[in-house]
């Protein structure tokens, strides 16, 4: 008997406007309770927000595909004495989590210097 079942990783929408965002609401606990639980269950959950296109979320996802595919002795390299801004590689009890931190990333030289170190031979689309 197989499960031919496939993951999917739970989309939430986020609306301009809508009263789901305003703090205390019938629709603002329900939302909490939908990213509570994507969170839980999944680890994760993709956000859908208007102002943000359908390919650009595309294109971070496939960006992030690339990340992943990044030897592991390179990743390694992301290190900083700071917890959770560094690199975390599977371990045994999240054989499929992997973390990556950039400090100060709204800083274009921060994202910058990641990118050199993952992909020291350049990379044409991670800026």
């Amino acid at each position: 008997m197989g499960v031919d079942a496939e993951l999917a990783i739970p989309v939430i929408e986020f609306r301009t406007g809508s009263l789901d965002l305003e703090r205390g609401t019938e629709g603002w606990h329900h939302l909490c309770k939908r990213v509570r639980e994507a969170c839980e269950t999944y680890g994760c959950f993709e956000v859908v927000y208007e102002k943000i296109s359908r390919e650009v979320r595309e294109e971070t996802f496939e960006l992030l595909n690339e990340l992943v595919d990044v030897p592991l002795e390179r990743k390694q390299l992301n290190v900083n004495p700071k917890p959770y801004h560094s690199y975390f590689g599977p371990c045994s009890q999240a054989c499929l989590y992997e973390g990556f931190g950039i400090e100060d990333a709204s800083n274009y030289d921060s994202v910058n210097n990641f990118a050199q170190l993952m992909w020291p031979d350049g990379h044409p689309r991670f800026r």
